[in-house]
């Protein structure tokens, strides 16, 4: 087996994957899995180290932490295969979830065990997938603008709340504000005009424990995407739980829609990718999916 490049975040789970550094270094090396580790050391960090690691010769990048640092390895994958200039396929990418609602991980059937997610390492079957983009930013589970950020954002500001009950307090929070914004949207087979309270855009059913985009699959080819009007406390209070089973795509306020490209001009909005929040103002988006480009370890 060839050496695999492995990218940690330790913040990932809120320090957890700081704890399991030595715990995944024996158990990388038990399975005979050579591999060469970097640990993070700021925001943007994974994306150049997954971008080097393939242009010095490493041909299976690994993300131990969250949906975040997914996010990074993923960017800097695709970056080095150009994905988007041509016809090249990133990858091959690797999965240790280490952080709090590891989406991707849970969407692939990868397990949380630790030493069980790198015995999949080691049998190296890989699944192709689809990988989108936001402007130019790549993310492989979910991006979002309006409240969904927004709960990002307020979870953030959480210290003593850890897991998925930190993203539910989160959203109380974010509901609490009020947000909308006026915003124009367009895709394949229409368009809409108007105020919203969210949009969300699903390569993969789940993010944050909410399956947003229900019906999303990793590999069929279509970005997925929902959006609400303007809806009072009462009424967003109301669809929140809904969210946890994907039936809010059924609420009579709510659009569900598929398309291959989808652009939005909207206010000033903050922007997240794969549960990472990529900017806090943002006013113009384009939306596209590259079908089976992500060559992920399963």
């Amino acid at each position: 087996m060839k050496p695999i490049k492995v990218v940690l975040n330790p913040y990932a789970g809120r320090w957890k994957a700081k704890a399991h550094i030595n715990i995944l270094k024996e158990t990388l090396t038990r399975l005979n899995i050579p591999f060469d580790l970097t640990v993070t050391e700021r925001v943007g960090h994974g994306i150049e180290v997954a971008r080097a690691a393939i242009e010095s010769g490493f041909e299976t990048v690994v993300s131990a932490g969250g949906d975040s640092t997914i996010n990074e390895v993923v960017n800097g994958l695709a970056q080095a295969a150009r994905v988007g200039d041509g016809d090249g396929v990133a990858g091959t990418f690797g999965i240790i979830p280490l952080g709090t609602a590891n989406d991707l991980a849970f969407t692939l059937g990868i397990p949380l065990d630790l030493t069980a997610a790198c015995e999949r390492l080691a049998r190296a079957r890989t699944r192709n997938i689809d990988i989108c983009r936001v402007n130019e930013r790549f993310f492989a589970n979910n991006s979002a603008i309006g409240m969904e950020p927004s709960v990002t954002l307020e979870a953030e500001k959480i210290q003593l709340i850890k897991g998925p009950v930190r993203y539910l307090v989160a959203a109380m929070r974010a509901i609490a504000k009020g947000p909308a914004w006026y915003a124009r949207i367009e895709w394949d087979d229409g368009s809409f005009e108007g105020s919203i309270s969210l949009v969300s855009v699903g390569n993969g059913a789940r993010t944050g424990g909410f399956y947003m985009t229900p019906h999303a699959s990793v590999d069929d080819g279509t970005l997925d995407f929902v959006f609400a009007p303007a809806m009072n406390r009462l009424a967003l209070i109301q669809l929140l739980p809904q969210t946890y089973s994907g039936k809010h795509i059924y609420d009579p306020n709510v659009t569900y829609e598929q398309t291959s490209r989808l652009r939005i001009e909207i206010d000033e909005t903050p922007l997240h990718t794969d549960g990472e929040i990529i900017h806090r103002r943002v006013k113009s988006l384009i939306y596209d999916i590259f079908p089976k480009k992500l060559r992920v370890i399963v």
